[in-house]
């Protein structure tokens, strides 16, 4: 059975490591965030993340049940990073798509902590807090519950879903990631175009766009669809 975690307010009387580091929460999960850049999830372990701490691992469990619920803690840090210092504009259309960016632009900047919590519900105060401006966005702007709901749902699985798929591409090795971007312009521009006529057609095109994500694209086309239908209920 875990241990119960140590209420924040007995944690701040704790002696400092052997260091002299004073533990908190945000000093494990910043150090997490670090050694997930530095070695990927298979690095991030309890005793790894103690040494580097310069703490006894099973000090760790004084702020978190174990390391699945460190791994929460870290996701709901990049969302609370990613709308450090954002405020809504009342534009509602304006403000999803500042928000989607940030969300997904915050992910990309720790691909490896965004492959390992974009598939998470945490339910920590990060997360919460980018829920309800999701669907105040939504319900300001006039769509009935329903509505708000299915359009923060599509929204909220879209950016999480492009979040992996662009930082899974960013934890390759350098030259993987070059080598798959390569196939565009050395495999599908020059297929002919009597066996491929499309692609021969579009190869330009794909070779420009296919090595950069979709995420604003798809956006727009879900914001597009959101707008056409919240025209029609007026």
């Amino acid at each position: 059975m875990p241990k119960p975690v140590v209420p924040e307010e007995k944690r701040r009387r704790r002696r400092p490591t052997k260091s002299g580091t004073v533990l908190s929460e945000a000093l494990i999960v910043e150090t997490a965030l670090r050694m997930l850049r530095e070695h990927g999830s298979a690095g991030l372990t309890a005793r790894r993340l103690g040494l580097a701490l310069d703490a006894d691992p099973s000090t760790l469990y004084r702020y978190f049940r174990g390391m699945d619920d460190l791994t929460l803690a870290i996701g709901d840090a990049l969302i609370g990073q990613a709308l450090d210092g954002w405020a809504p504009t009342g534009e509602w259309r304006t403000d999803l798509r500042a928000v989607g960016l940030r969300i997904h632009a915050a992910y990309l900047a720790r691909p490896q902590a965004a492959v390992l919590t974009t598939s998470r519900v945490s339910g920590r105060a990060n997360e919460l807090a980018a829920d309800e401006a999701v669907l105040e966005i939504l319900r300001s702007a006039g769509f009935p519950p329903a509505d708000t709901v299915r359009i923060y749902h599509a929204f909220i699985d879209q950016t999480l879903a492009f979040a992996a798929l662009d930082a899974a591409s960013l934890t390759l090795p350098s030259a993987a990631l070059r080598a798959d971007e390569a196939v565009w312009r050395s495999t599908y521009a020059r297929l002919p175009r009597t066996t491929h006529p499309r692609i021969a057609e579009t190869a330009p095109l794909l070779a420009a766009r296919m090595t950069h994500s979709a995420y604003p694209t798809a956006l727009d086309m879900l914001l597009d669809s959101a707008s056409a239908q919240l025209n029609s209920l007026h």
